[in-house]
C-alpha cells in the first residue's frame, strides 16, 4: 500500500500528474498554470514534465479559457481547467451555465463533456478584494453540473480522479486554507463513489453537516464539546450537488439534531436547501429545528474583518447549544 503523507495542494498535484500519466487526453489549462505552477504551486512541476501542448498557460480571459475548455472535450480530451482565484470566475460564468451544463443533457447524452473546472474557494488566507469568495450555491443551483469540494488530502487525490473520469461536467471547489493541511493519501486504495458523504466524527447528540473548509472547523468544535460531555457527529458532506441527502438522514435520525455550516452566506446558500429536505424527510426525528451558520449576507469584507465574518468555533458552538436547549 503507497501510503504518504502529504498537504492538500500536494495531493491535488500528485492526482492531476496520475491522471496525465494514465490518459494522454488529459490537459491542465490556465492563467499561470505552466511556468509558475500556479499561484499556489499547486500545478508545480507539471509543464517541466508534460509539456506546453498538455499543461498550457492561457490568457488572462476566463471566459476564453472555459470556451476553450468546452471546444477541447467536444474533441475527446479532458481538460482540466484551473480558474485562479475563487472570484475570477464569473467572467466564464455565461460559458459555465448557458453551455457547458446543458450540452450533455440537450444532446441526450450522446455528446459528452468531462470538463473540470478547479476553484480555489474560500477565505481565512488575509487575500484582498475579489480572493475571498465561496460562490458554491450558485453553480449548485444550475442544472447539469457537478459540484464538490474536499476537506482532506485524501479526499483531494481521489476526488479529482474522480471528476477527471467523470463525462459529466464537474466544478471541484478546492478549500484554499486548507491546502498546506497535512494528512495519509493512500495512493492504491478504492475510493467510494464521489458524490458520497462521510461522517468523518461518530457522536450521538447533534449532527454538524459540512463541506470543504468548515469539516476541519467542525471537528474543532466537536472535540470542545466532548470536553463538556456533548457528543457530536461530524459530517462532510463531500459533495454540494448532487447532496446525499440519505446520510444525512441517516445521521439525524440517530442524533435527533442538525447544525449545517459553510463559509458562504446563509441566506440563499446550500445550507437551507439541506434544511428543508431535511425537514421533509426526518420531521418526526427532530428534536429541533435545523440551524445554519455561515457568512452574513454582504458583500466579502477586508482581510483584517473576515475572522468576524467566517463561521467559527464559538459561532458553531453557539448554534449547537441553542439546537441543544429545545
Amino acid at each position: 500500500m503507497a501510503v504518504e503523507k502529504m498537504a492538500l495542494a500536494k495531493a491535488i498535484n500528485a492526482s492531476l500528474r496520475t491522471a496525465m500519466e494514465d490518459d494522454a487526453k488529459v490537459l491542465v489549462i490556465g492563467e499561470d498554470v505552466g511556468k509558475l505552477g500556479g499561484v499556489f504551486r499547486v500545478t508545480d512541476g507539471l509543464q517541466k514534465d508534460f509539456g506546453e501542448d498538455r499543461v498550457i498557460d492561457s490568457p488572462l480571459a476566463e471566459s476564453g479559457i472555459v470556451g476553450t475548455a468546452i471546444g477541447l472535450a467536444l474533441r475527446g480530451y479532458r481538460p482540466v481547467v484551473e480558474i485562479q482565484f475563487d472570484g475570477f470566475v464569473f467572467p466564464a460564468y455565461d460559458q459555465i451555465v448557458t453551455q457547458l451544463a446543458k450540452m450533455h443533457a440537450r444532446a441526450l447524452g450522446t455528446v459528452k463533456l468531462p470538463v473540470v473546472i478547479r476553484i480555489p474557494y474560500g477565505g481565512g488566507i488575509g487575500a484582498v478584494e475579489h480572493h475571498s469568495e465561496s460562490p458554491e450555491a450558485l453553480f449548485a443551483h444550475v442544472a447539469g453540473l457537478k459540484c464538490v469540494s474536499p476537506s482532506t488530502p485524501a479526499d483531494a487525490y481521489w476526488m479529482l480522479q474522480q471528476a477527471i473520469h467523470s463525462d459529466d461536467p464537474v466544478i471541484f471547489f478546492e478549500p484554499k486554507r486548507r491546502y498546506w493541511d497535512k494528512g495519509e493519501v493512500n495512493t492504491s486504495a478504492i475510493p467510494g463513489p464521489l458524490h458520497e458523504a462521510r461522517v468523518a466524527r461518530e457522536g450521538t447528540d447533534l449532527t454538524l453537516a459540512a463541506y470543504g473548509p468548515m469539516v476541519k472547523t467542525c471537528l474543532e468544535v466537536a472535540a470542545a464539546a466532548a470536553e463538556e460531555g456533548t457528543s457530536l457527529e461530524v459530517l462532510d458532506l463531500r459533495s454540494m450537488s448532487p447532496i446525499d441527502f440519505d446520510a444525512v438522514q441517516r445521521s439525524v435520525e440517530k442524533t435527533g439534531r442538525l447544525v449545517v455550516v459553510h463559509e458562504a452566506p446563509v441566506f440563499y446558500g446550500s445550507g437551507g436547501e439541506i434544511a428543508a429536505r431535511i425537514t421533509e424527510r426526518c420531521f418526526y426525528h427532530l428534536e429541533a429545528p435545523v440551524l445554519r451558520v455561515g457568512g452574513f449576507h454582504a458583500p466579502y469584507p477586508p482581510a483584517r474583518l473576515e475572522e468576524e465574518y467566517l463561521p467559527n468555533l464559538d459561532r458553531v458552538l453557539d448554534a449547537v447549544d441553542r439546537a441543544l436547549a429545545y
